[in-house]
């Protein structure tokens, strides 16, 4: 029979089940319709819902599928997962892992049936597709003063009891303008704060001294909509970060967390929150989180990396704890954007169809890793072939002297970068070595 397929635009069904779990709603994302809205599927599958496009379990090859594509390794996902999730365990780290790199209801559901405490987010929209589909536990890691945003929160918190949601705070204005807000918009329950300790004289957020921190902790105190649960901070900012100078700033904030116990400060806490964890230094937090002294009540060991869900071919590639640390295991980058040579003007010159929208280039250029030839399929290494820069719409390419390349062939590309390869696809295949699609990975930038 025949699948459905509407002539008009079909939008997906907002999630709102009260009470539904993540799993449930994210399950929701497959009847969403196929269409124009997202690049590089198939057109013949115009109308479709995600799910039937699925279980038809294409070829990303000979499926129908447009270039530029972005694909995303299915084995490499999974191994991904598995391997936080294990050195979390055998670390004793409870990980809410950063949720702004992907975007992503189905991967967030994949964390959480791994053990994840929480999903870490960085802005209010990001914390709002979170509870659209139903995650329980928010750490937000960025401080947060938007009025709006607060009488959102404010009524999530009321609406759902059992909702848990943790923020920094870094200054006694920032503490003023939450408690006015929370105030004004009628709050029921405080929310809780952990102070954010900056890494550094020159570095992002937080405050830069102990003193500073303590006269945050104060104003926490004196407020009623606020109830101070700990301190976190982010290691990545260490100025000329090191393992020394990484792990001595851990401990200020290992420290800062005792000092304030020893003060009475946590008082009405069930647990201590001390948080920190980026994708580059988390071995150094594992080592450091794990001389915690012993405090008056439970400490909570959160870790939030984010980046390791799809690692990279570049930047964390090269950064990666499991570098320093390879008896721990080892991360594999799941990314590969295919495209097109359209256009070969010179014996040492190639465009691929590929540009800024398509592929991550803040950090590192896209590298070009296999040849898919546009003859009769076969694969070779893309040796001898340079991407030297990119345009909105094309990949500029060097190649050797000798080197076969023609129009028609597609180049398979590892990025640098998860962060800014996700936010450029709204629905991503899923791929299994072989080339097959399991699955779609739905995205919301």
């Amino acid at each position: 029979m025949a699948a459905e397929r509407p002539t008009g635009h079909t939008a997906a069904p907002a999630p709102s089940a009260p009470g539904a779990s993540p799993a449930s709603l994210a399950s929701g994302l497959a009847d969403e319709r196929v269409d124009h809205r997202f690049k590089a599927l198939p057109p013949d599958a115009e109308g479709l819902t995600v799910g039937a496009l699925a279980a038809e379990r294409r070829n990303l090859f000979t499926g129908g599928f447009t270039t530029p594509v972005l694909a995303l390794s299915a084995e490499s996902v999974a191994h991904n997962l598995d391997l936080l999730e294990t050195y979390a365990e055998r670390h004793g780290l409870a990980f809410a892992p950063h949720g702004k790199t992907s975007m992503s209801p189905q991967l967030f559901v994949d964390q959480l049936k791994r053990g994840a405490w929480g999903i870490t987010a960085a802005v209010p929209h990001q914390a709002r597709v979170y509870r659209a589909y139903g995650i329980g536990r928010i750490f937000l890691a960025n401080e947060l003063v938007d009025a709006v945003a607060l009488r959102w929160l404010a009524g999530e918190m009321t609406a759902d009891p059992d909702f848990r949601f943790v923020c920094y705070v870094d200054s006694v204005r920032g503490v003023e303008l939450m408690e006015a807000a929370l105030g004004a918009a009628g709050a029921t329950r405080p929310v809780d704060v952990v102070v954010e300790l900056g890494a550094g004289e020159g570095a992002r957020t937080g405050a830069r001294t102990e003193a500073d921190c303590a006269a945050v902790a104060d104003a926490v105190a004196a407020a009623g909509s606020l109830r101070l649960v700990g301190v976190a901070g982010y290691e990545g900012e260490v100025p000329e970060a090191d393992p020394e100078r990484v792990r001595a700033w851990l401990r200020r904030l290992v420290g800062l967390a005792a000092d304030f116990d020893a003060a009475g400060r946590f008082s009405g806490t069930e647990e201590i929150v001390v948080s920190a964890g980026g994708s580059a230094w988390f071995d150094a937090v594992a080592d450091v989180f794990a001389e915690i002294p012993e405090l008056s009540v439970p400490v909570l060991k959160l870790l939030r990396s984010g980046a390791y869900v799809s690692h990279d071919d570049g930047h964390y590639k090269h950064l990666t704890p499991f570098n320093r640390v390879p008896a721990e295991g080892a991360l594999e980058p799941a990314f590969r954007l295919w495209a097109q040579v359209v256009s070969r003007p010179s014996g040492e010159q190639a465009f691929l169809n590929a540009g800024k929208r398509d592929a991550a280039y803040d950090l590192d250029l896209p590298e070009a890793q296999v040849v898919r030839s546009g003859r009769d399929g076969s694969v070779r290494p893309a040796t001898g072939v340079t991407v030297t820069g990119l345009s909105d719409q094309h990949t500029w390419v060097r190649t050797d002297e000798g080197v076969e390349l023609e129009v028609g062939d597609w180049v398979g590309m590892g990025l640098s970068h998860p962060c800014t390869s996700f936010d450029k696809w709204q629905l991503i295949p899923l791929v299994e070595a072989d080339g097959t699609v399991s699955d779609y990975i739905r995205t919301f930038f």
